[in-house]
């Protein structure tokens, strides 16, 4: 699989998923810095998590008008899926390429804890494969993870299959209906807050990031 990872101003898990990308998936992985151009066709397109722009207007807001998402719309517009994760989920939100958006944590606070996701909507093909019963242990590391919509888009989306993850037991962040990502019409668009490229090590144990990319890439 051919995959570009794109770095903005902030972003600091850039290298952690292109590292698993590489290691553990063999893929032929690019990093694209955000005022270059996506040159060449991609399979995958991955908006890492971070702080882009320091988050200084709203998280995410700021990079979604970088040169490259001009391409990234392109890579889109051609059928090419699009992963978002964390900062890269608020990014695709406030580039409205994901409706909603991500709102400050119910606690104030920044969050950094690993939490339990369960599959979000039965007939999300993103997620088909996944038993319905399975807990996956992810981390979240976040102080804007908080999914807002409105009543009607929160219908739609479980209307039309397009809930991905749901956090179970604790809600972390105040997050409605507890939802911890979410794909686009066509599915080919996901964007989740958690971490699962962080917990994709052998070494602890922590593997539980391996179904969340095995789905992804897979899709």
């Amino acid at each position: 699989m051919k995959v570009a990872v794109i770095t903005f101003p902030g972003s600091n898990c850039d290298s952690d998923i292109y590292r698993v990308l590489k290691d553990q998936y063999n893929a032929e992985v690019d990093r694209i810095w955000h005022r270059d151009w996506l040159d060449k066709k991609y399979e995958l397109v991955i908006l890492p998590g971070g702080f882009s722009y320091g988050d200084y207007l709203r998280s995410g807001a700021m990079a979604g008008f970088s040169p490259v998402m001009k391409s990234v719309k392109e890579h889109v517009d051609k059928g090419g899926k699009l992963f978002g994760i964390c900062n890269g989920f608020q990014i695709l939100t406030e580039a409205e390429y994901l409706p909603g958006a991500l709102i400050r944590n119910k606690t104030l606070k920044y969050i950094c804890k690993t939490v339990i996701l369960t599959k979000g909507s039965a007939g999300n093909p993103v997620t088909a494969s996944m038993d319905v019963r399975k807990e996956l242990k992810i981390p979240i590391a976040h102080a804007d993870g908080c999914y807002y919509a409105t009543s009607d888009v929160l219908k739609q989306l479980e209307d039309e299959d397009r809930i991905l993850f749901r956090y179970s037991g604790e809600n972390p962040n105040g997050s409605l209906d507890s939802i911890a990502g979410i794909t686009s019409k066509n599915f080919k668009i996901v964007g989740m807050m958690p971490h699962p490229e962080r917990a994709m090590n052998p070494i602890t144990g922590e593997m539980d990031g391996k179904v969340v990319l095995d789905l992804i890439l897979g899709s």
